[in-house]
């Protein structure tokens, strides 16, 4: 029965004992809540303030655009974010972690992860050494795609505007390293000016950062088209080219004859300290150089054996320098033109879309595009790269772009690796904001290597010479642990390291040699891979021999990809209590939304 109680008609006499008790929240609960909310103001306000600094915004849609200014990189502003994230996790350390909420000690993990290893970038002045040979700070300014609206495209021209300050800036910031030592390796800069004069030209409607005013959506009037082509030209002439021109003779001319001798993170200033510190920060792990290293020649070994037998397995007679001789000069593994690489990249990743619904039962709405590497990047970038909006295949020289290699790249880059990964973030929105663009490597590159291992559940690798390119990959990964480390920390050569590597895997020399220059500038970076595949290795062997018959794949990697990227003892964590929840049939933890049951 339901009774009601209309608080008007109760007489003023009545007893209050008459009237049901309404309890207390627990002080429990209470406590919970208050640092919870504590904690969901911190992180929100944090993301927020990164937005502003760093300039961007999300849109009505939910997603990240770029606002219509750059950052500034200036040591004032540098030095001014760290002392602001340094008061950030001062405040999330007095926070008590046992008073949150399951959820909310996952974030709070994540952001105390995010903002330890952004203290410790500062605290090194990375920012005095702006790109390495992998990655720069003049690449990614131009847009290949056409904005949404006429706001986009203004929004686009300011930042155009705002190059030559942005580039002045960064060179003062260089020029601050050269002084001190810390710089990119001289070695590893060989023709990388040529990635800054490709931008260069005289007319500007044959640059890069005028391809955005080539095509316009319906919603922008004619009128307003011309103005902005307009306004874009002279942003072009007077600003973008002019700053390209500067930072071209300043590389030239200033940092590359100036920029130091040695390659080892070792020979920098406080070297081993910011080595250490760099390695803690892509593997998110406490593994010391010296047991990466020995663990990578641990795996060098184990992988080395599958590759003999996958050779035996071609029908190949011959010992294995020979086979991999084979590999690299033979013409009927290399592409004659772009789109015939393309293709295989594509055909690959359609036939990976026939069998996804297997293996995956989070799919995600969006879809990407596969495209070449830009020119400007091409010559000295690695072989693909995986983005929300398109997975780029590297087309520049072909003869090094071996074809039995594309299947792994395809599932490493574009799905069920980082493109796919990225939409299946995007499209979380129970994560708080903060998280749905952030990036460990451990975490991230962990997955793309483990979807190279997941090509062999999944029926892709159809020939010996197919299964023998994911060995390889997954060989290029675990030598990176022995060369990163050996480089760094052990006194190892380029041409030490350039000699493993080649020995070691079907890579072409011009492959190898851009790899092994990438690990020189960018200490620690290449080390995440293995050691998440490892991690992902590792739980999914627990996860089956804790369920049994129980173990669902789609459910097991469902949970992965509802955690967004998160620090790997973070990851660890997460998946134990998804293993322990599904062998009790009770709901995904916390830290992300539980998978569809089948």
């Amino acid at each position: 029965m339901k009774i009601l109680l209309r608080l008007g008609t109760v007489a003023l006499g009545m007893s209050v004992l008459c009237l049901p008790a309404i309890a207390a929240p627990p002080a429990k609960h209470l406590a919970q809540s208050t640092a919870d909310a504590r904690l969901k103001a911190l992180y929100d306000g944090y993301a927020a303030w990164d937005a502003k600094e760093f300039g961007y915004f999300e849109n009505a849609r939910g997603e990240t655009e770029s606002a219509a200014y750059l950052p500034h990189v200036d040591e004032a502003s540098q030095l001014r974010r760290a002392a602001h994230l340094k008061q950030l996790l001062a405040k999330l350390n007095a926070i008590p972690v046992a008073q949150l909420s399951p959820a909310e000690q996952v974030n709070a993990a994540v952001f105390r992860t995010l903002l330890e290893n952004q203290i410790s970038e500062y605290q090194f002045r990375t920012w005095e050494m702006p790109f390495n040979s992998d990655s720069s700070f003049w690449t990614y300014l131009d847009a290949s795609q056409p904005f949404d609206d006429a706001a986009g495209y203004r929004r686009y021209i300011a930042r155009l505007r705002e190059i030559p300050r942005y580039f002045d800036e960064q060179i003062v910031n260089m020029r601050a390293g050269l002084a001190r030592g810390f710089s990119v390796p001289r070695a590893t800069l060989n023709g990388r000016d040529k990635s800054i004069a490709t931008f260069i030209v005289e007319d500007p409607e044959k640059s890069s950062f005028y391809k955005p005013f080539e095509h316009f959506p319906s919603n922008v009037p004619a009128a307003e088209k011309e103005a902005l082509r307009s306004q874009a030209k002279i942003a072009i002439a007077q600003s973008v080219m002019p700053a390209y021109r500067k930072l071209l003779g300043f590389i030239r001319d200033d940092y590359v004859p100036h920029s130091r001798t040695t390659i080892a993170a070792h020979d920098l200033p406080d070297g081993d300290a910011f080595y250490r510190a760099q390695v803690r920060e892509y593997t998110t792990t406490d593994m010391t150089p010296e047991q990466i290293h020995q663990l990578g020649l641990s795996e060098v070994a184990r992988i080395d054996a599958e590759m003999h037998k996958v050779m035996l397995e071609s029908g190949f007679k011959g010992a294995m320098p020979e086979f991999l001789k084979f590999l690299k000069s033979d013409p009927q593994f290399y592409a004659k033109t772009p789109d015939g690489l393309l293709g295989v990249s594509a055909y690959v990743a359609k036939r990976v879309d026939g069998v996804i619904g297997q293996h995956f039962g989070l799919l995600p709405r969006h879809r990407f595009g596969i495209i070449p590497v830009p020119d400007a990047l091409a010559p000295f970038y690695t072989s693909g790269r995986g983005g929300f909006e398109n997975c780029m295949m590297n087309t520049y020289d072909l003869p090094v772009r071996p074809l039995y290699n594309i299947p792994a790249l395809t599932l490493h880059e574009c799905i069920p690796g980082h493109s796919f990964q990225a939409a299946v973030s995007a499209e979380q929105k129970a994560l708080p904001s903060f998280r749905r663009n952030l990036y460990f490597s451990g975490m991230g590159e962990g997955w793309g290597l483990y979807s190279e291992w997941l090509g062999n559940e999944m029926g892709i690798y159809r020939t010996p010479y197919e299964k023998f390119g994911q060995l390889s990959y997954e060989m290029w990964r675990a030598a990176r642990l022995v060369i990163d480390t050996g480089i760094h920390q052990q006194g190892w050569s380029r041409e030490q390291a350039i000699d493993y590597l080649a020995s070691h895997t079907a890579l072409t020399q011009h492959e190898v040699e851009t790899e092994v220059d990438r690990y020189i500038s960018w200490p620690g970076q290449a080390l995440a891979y293995k050691l998440g595949e490892l991690t992902i290795l590792r739980l999914r062997k627990e996860a089956e021999a804790t369920l049994g018959p129980k173990f669902d794949e789609r459910r097991f990697h469902d949970a992965i990809l509802a955690l967004g990227s998160v620090p790997l003892n973070v990851f660890e964590d997460q998946m134990r209590a998804f293993i322990r929840k599904e062998a009790t049939g009770s709901e995904q933890p916390a830290g992300g939304h539980a998978p569809p049951r089948p």
